[in-house]
């Protein structure tokens, strides 16, 4: 069995056919457009070819977004890309696929990747999986398995309040209406805000970064802002579900530095002494959120069989 996933980003669309074994029998990408009728143009396209690349035949398809969909309506609410919101894009792909589609938050393709064949594989327990991106979002994967929550909305860190604010910690309101969201303190844009804030100067957070290695005391002191409040968000974290194994990904994730510094700075505001938990950078980088989407159709016994050998 080969399985076809898709991941939906702010800037490109991924998709991906995966056999039994993890392996990857084709990989294809295009920049997403940015608007609904055409970017569902761009899925159904990517699809196609990936398929007529992989030979994988006509089947379910896993697609992992920013948001989710509602349970209830199941129209999309909570995406970053607001002009998802509000649409049944499942129902959408469907059709105009004519097979099934399976839909889930991208921080949950994330955890699922990882979880399975990446950072945190075999770990058990509860794996979090931290996305730190253009956005930032979460995703917690519990003995192997996803959790999606009752409301299909387990797991959204990225709109939880930054925690212990202090008079440094100011930022614009968030695109979702309300104020202090980690994802305004913590996305990669954000990031490079709070330097602009400080300075006057904007740049690109990986600029930034390069800047705090040439010793700019002002990228120095953003990152080092940048620091104390990814730990300070994790370790609520940490204190709710005590996971395993905490896996970055997302730009943000490729700065080494951030698994250097974050048990140090994570410590002191986690509620019981001696928390040790390996923070990690995802095993497959900016191509886990894709293979976490088509890990969203499980395997049929026989292809485990298969698969095992």
């Amino acid at each position: 069995m080969i399985r076809i996933g898709v991941d939906f980003g702010g800037t490109k669309i991924e998709a991906a056919a995966l056999d039994e074994a993890g392996v990857e029998r084709a990989r294809l990408r295009a920049p997403n457009p940015g608007a609904y009728e055409a970017a569902l143009g761009a899925v159904i396209e990517l699809i196609e070819r990936v398929r007529l690349e992989s030979g994988a035949p006509p089947g379910p398809v896993g697609v992992g977004m920013p948001g989710s969909p509602s349970p209830r309506t199941g129209l999309i609410r909570g995406a970053n890309s607001t002009w998802l919101n509000g649409r049944n894009f499942k129902a959408d792909l469907e059709q105009r696929l004519g097979q099934p589609v399976r839909l889930a938050n991208d921080a949950n393709c994330l955890a699922l990747s990882e979880t399975e064949d990446g950072a945190a594989a075999k770990a058990g327990g509860a794996v979090f999986a931290a996305i730190l991106g253009t956005g930032v979002g979460g995703g917690v994967v519990v003995d192997g398995a996803l959790l999606e929550g009752a409301n299909g909305v387990a797991g959204e860190w990225g709109h939880t309040p930054l925690p212990w604010p202090g008079p440094q910690d100011k930022a614009p309101p968030c695109w979702c209406g309300r104020s202090a969201c980690l994802e305004t303190f913590l996305s990669g844009p954000s990031f490079a805000a709070d330097y602009a804030r400080a300075t006057g100067r904007k740049l690109r957070a990986e600029a930034v970064i390069e800047a705090a290695g040439q010793n700019d005391r002002w990228a120095i002191a953003a990152f080092d802002r940048y620091i104390d409040r990814l730990a300070r968000a994790l370790a609520v974290l940490i204190d709710f579900i005590d996971p395993t194994v905490i896996v970055l990904g997302g730009g943000m994730s490729n700065v080494a530095a951030l698994y250097e510094r974050l048990p140090e700075a994570i410590g002191p505001h986690v509620f019981y002494d001696g928390w040790t938990a390996p923070i990690v950078k995802a095993a497959h980088g900016d191509s886990s959120g894709v293979r976490g989407a088509a890990r969203l159709w499980p395997l049929k016994s026989a292809d485990r069989a298969r698969a095992a050998g």
